[in-house]
Protein backbone atom coordinates (compact mmCIF):
# COMPACT_ATOMS: atom_id res chain seq x y z
CA UNK A 1 0.00 0.00 0.00
CA UNK A 2 1.58 3.51 -0.97
CA UNK A 3 1.44 6.72 0.67
CA UNK A 4 -0.50 9.33 0.12
CA UNK A 5 1.32 12.14 -1.48
CA UNK A 6 1.14 15.02 1.59
CA UNK A 7 2.13 11.90 3.99
CA UNK A 8 5.12 11.24 1.55
CA UNK A 9 6.48 15.08 1.23
CA UNK A 10 6.24 14.55 5.33
CA UNK A 11 8.45 11.36 5.55
CA UNK A 12 10.55 12.76 2.41
CA UNK A 13 12.16 15.72 5.31
CA UNK A 14 11.69 13.82 8.33
CA UNK A 15 13.60 10.63 6.89
CA UNK A 16 16.48 13.22 6.68
CA UNK A 17 15.80 14.10 9.70
CA UNK A 18 15.81 10.80 10.73
CA UNK A 19 19.06 10.09 9.41
CA UNK A 20 21.04 12.87 10.79
CA UNK A 21 19.47 11.98 14.37
CA UNK A 22 20.42 8.04 13.57
CA UNK A 23 24.39 9.19 12.51
CA UNK A 24 24.81 11.31 15.09
CA UNK A 25 24.14 8.87 17.86
CA UNK A 26 26.48 6.24 16.15
CA UNK A 27 29.24 8.56 16.27
CA UNK A 28 28.69 9.34 20.46
CA UNK A 29 28.80 5.41 20.74
CA UNK A 30 31.83 5.05 18.39
CA UNK A 31 33.30 8.38 20.96
CA UNK A 32 32.80 6.32 23.74
CA UNK A 33 34.08 2.86 22.13
CA UNK A 34 37.30 4.12 21.37
CA UNK A 35 38.38 5.34 24.29
CA UNK A 36 40.59 2.99 25.52
CA UNK A 37 44.02 2.87 27.29
CA UNK A 38 45.02 -0.43 26.22
CA UNK A 39 43.96 -4.23 24.77
CA UNK A 40 43.48 -1.62 21.43
CA UNK A 41 42.86 -5.23 19.85
CA UNK A 42 39.96 -5.20 22.19
CA UNK A 43 38.85 -1.88 21.51
CA UNK A 44 39.23 -2.54 17.97
CA UNK A 45 37.01 -5.33 17.58
CA UNK A 46 34.29 -3.84 19.87
CA UNK A 47 34.26 -0.98 17.72
CA UNK A 48 34.31 -2.87 14.53
CA UNK A 49 31.45 -4.86 16.02
CA UNK A 50 29.30 -1.67 16.97
CA UNK A 51 29.88 -0.11 13.60
CA UNK A 52 28.92 -3.52 11.70
CA UNK A 53 26.09 -3.61 13.76
CA UNK A 54 24.42 -0.16 13.27
CA UNK A 55 25.28 -0.07 9.98
CA UNK A 56 22.90 -3.31 9.73
CA UNK A 57 20.18 -1.22 11.79
CA UNK A 58 21.13 1.87 9.39
CA UNK A 59 19.60 -0.56 6.26
CA UNK A 60 16.95 -1.77 7.99
CA UNK A 61 15.85 1.88 8.68
CA UNK A 62 16.74 4.14 5.55
CA UNK A 63 17.75 2.12 2.89
CA UNK A 64 15.27 1.54 0.32
CA UNK A 65 13.15 4.37 0.39
CA UNK A 66 9.88 4.44 -1.88
CA UNK A 67 6.29 5.29 -1.31
CA UNK A 68 5.48 1.51 -1.53
CA UNK A 69 8.20 1.52 1.65
CA UNK A 70 7.55 4.12 3.40
CA UNK A 71 5.04 2.43 6.15
CA UNK A 72 7.45 0.38 7.03
CA UNK A 73 10.64 2.56 7.27
CA UNK A 74 8.85 4.80 9.14
CA UNK A 75 7.82 2.58 11.16
CA UNK A 76 11.23 1.52 11.80
CA UNK A 77 12.06 4.75 12.66
CA UNK A 78 9.52 5.61 15.01
CA UNK A 79 10.89 2.21 16.47
CA UNK A 80 14.22 3.48 17.05
CA UNK A 81 12.75 6.59 18.28
CA UNK A 82 14.22 9.06 16.13
CA UNK A 83 11.43 11.40 15.55
CA UNK A 84 9.75 13.50 18.17
CA UNK A 85 5.96 13.26 18.99
CA UNK A 86 5.37 16.53 17.69
CA UNK A 87 7.04 15.53 13.71
CA UNK A 88 5.49 12.55 13.59
CA UNK A 89 1.68 14.62 14.33
CA UNK A 90 2.83 16.15 11.26
CA UNK A 91 1.26 12.77 9.20
CA UNK A 92 -2.61 12.07 9.14
CA UNK A 93 -4.18 10.39 11.40
CA UNK A 94 -3.86 7.22 8.84
CA UNK A 95 -0.32 7.11 8.53
CA UNK A 96 0.43 7.44 12.35
CA UNK A 97 -2.17 4.81 13.20
CA UNK A 98 -0.77 2.32 10.70
CA UNK A 99 2.69 2.96 11.89
CA UNK A 100 1.69 1.83 15.75
CA UNK A 101 -0.56 -1.21 14.21
CA UNK A 102 3.06 -2.55 12.37
CA UNK A 103 4.82 -2.16 16.02
CA UNK A 104 2.67 -3.28 17.94
CA UNK A 105 2.64 -6.43 15.57
CA UNK A 106 6.18 -6.56 16.31
CA UNK A 107 6.25 -6.80 20.18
Amino acid sequence: MEIKESDWRVFRRLHTVALERYCQRVIEEVRVAVECTSDFHDCYLRLYRLIRERDKTLATVFNDSRRSTAFLLLANIVAEELLTQEELEQFSPEVRERIEVINELRS
